[in-house]
């Protein structure tokens, strides 16, 4: 489903479409939600004084908090009526953040999947098994939704019973696989720990579309290698619609944003201010088209970049860097800042590692002090202490050469640390609970 219409726009014409989109969806807000409302008019700014796409600026942020502080209802732009779908964060943290959507809503949302599937290379021909959690949790039913609206066939089988996972990639000639890059790599070491008989390429399956986490080229090979498929990245936020937001193409060279119901800037993370197309910061969503919770200027806390190069896919979209970070989980390190993702590349560039490893951050004498938890393969860990030692070693010399941090390295033998069927647990900061 490759929308030529707008996924091929000329730039003119869609900034012509999003600055109608927009106008309307501001109007939209501040008519119908009273927190855009008074915000727009703290900040001394009317729906009606938007001429360009850049007087946007003058609008102030939405942040996770209010959500949190909107908890249930707030933050919706139609009554309750209207409302056929509600979705929210698990709220471990304090409330959830909870997001409604109208019929059309749930059609828009249908649109930028089967978009995201088309752009991996799925079609009505292919079986998609989505592996993503259901319930309150975006991904699975967005996926499912998507899959549908391109014609695909669709295996809803959810997240977790990996055995069963298994069989039916096989008895149902499976071709796509939509869930976690964790879980995929979770799939892939069940296979190799339990089901020597079992081989992905003797299946129909063909290629993945992994998201809901950061997760790095590294990983990416190491999906690519041990499952012999194309890993696809596909990006989304529970808080602008949902997975759906934007999904890489054949070309693998970024992730093309749906700009036509979405709206980005990239802002620095520190001032706020706007950054140019190229320059890394903080990725801000305005949606364009939502009727029931529209978002503006939301702060995704994603670090990213957008850029425009010729694709040879033909899409005319701006793409994204792969997302591999959010300035919220950034580590600051004895002054030092680090994100889990830069660990996960260093891990995965020294041999004998596995991809699962747990980051746990603590404070001792007012002093930060990280230990890095990482599996090593049954070979490595049946050798000699010596052969340990050598590779800690050269795991902690590789991190204080390319991230400028001391780390305590332990090294656990396969099957240690816990697996996750949906976003893997990565960081514990101890200096959280103190």
């Amino acid at each position: 489903m490759f929308n030529k219409e707008y996924e091929a726009m000329q730039l003119s014409k869609l900034r012509e479409v999003q600055l109608e989109r927009l106008r309307w969806s501001l109007k939209h807000a501040y008519d119908n939600v009273p927190f855009y409302r008074q915000s727009f008019d703290a900040a001394g700014f009317g729906p009606g004084q938007l001429k360009t796409l850049d007087d946007l600026r003058r609008v102030p942020f939405l942040m996770k908090q209010n959500m949190r502080d909107s908890y249930p209802f707030g933050l919706f732009a139609v009554p309750m009526e209207k409302v056929v779908r509600i979705h929210s964060s698990s709220g471990t943290t304090g409330n959830a953040t909870v997001v409604g959507y109208t019929k059309n809503d749930i059609e828009l949302w249908a649109e930028v999947m089967a978009r995201t599937i088309a752009c991996a290379g799925g079609s009505s021909k292919d079986v998609v098994q989505v592996a993503y959690g259901y319930g309150l949790f975006t991904g699975g039913l967005g996926a499912h939704y998507g899959a549908e609206k391109i014609g695909a066939t669709v295996v809803p089988i959810s997240g977790g019973n990996t055995e069963r996972q298994l069989m039916l990639i096989k008895d149902f000639g499976t071709t796509m696989l939509a869930c976690t890059p964790s879980y995929a790599i979770n799939m892939a070491d069940h296979v190799e720990r339990n089901r020597p008989d079992y081989d992905f390429r003797k299946t129909k399956l063909r290629a993945g579309i992994f998201g809901a986490e950061p997760w790095t080229e590294q990983m990416r090979t190491e999906i690519e290698t041990r499952m012999g498929i194309d890993a696809f990245d596909i990006y989304g936020l529970s808080e602008v619609i949902g997975p759906g937001v934007s999904c890489e193409c054949s070309a693998k060279s970024g992730l093309h944003v749906f700009e036509d119901h979405f709206y980005v800037e990239i802002i620095d993370p520190e001032s706020g201010e706007a950054l140019p197309e190229g320059e890394k910061g903080e990725i801000v969503y305005t949606s364009l088209t939502k009727e029931a919770c529209p978002v503006i200027r939301y702060r995704s806390r994603d670090i990213t970049r957008l850029y425009r190069t010729p694709c040879s896919c033909g899409r005319t979209l701006v793409k994204m860097e792969k997302v591999t970070g959010r300035s919220d989980d950034m580590l600051i390190i004895r002054g030092v800042n680090v994100f889990p993702s830069q660990i996960e590349a260093v891990l995965m560039e020294v041999e004998g590692t596995e991809p699962h490893y747990q980051i746990i951050v603590d404070r001792k004498d007012a002093l930060d002090d990280i230990e890095v938890m990482v599996e090593v393969n049954e070979r490595l860990f049946s050798d000699e202490l010596k052969v340990m030692n050598q590779l800690a070693a050269r795991i902690r010399q590789r991190m204080q050469s390319v991230l400028g941090v001391s780390a305590k390295v332990t090294l656990v033998e396969p099957r240690t640390l816990a697996r996750s069927e949906g976003k893997a647990v990565r960081v514990v900061d101890k200096r959280k609970l103190k």
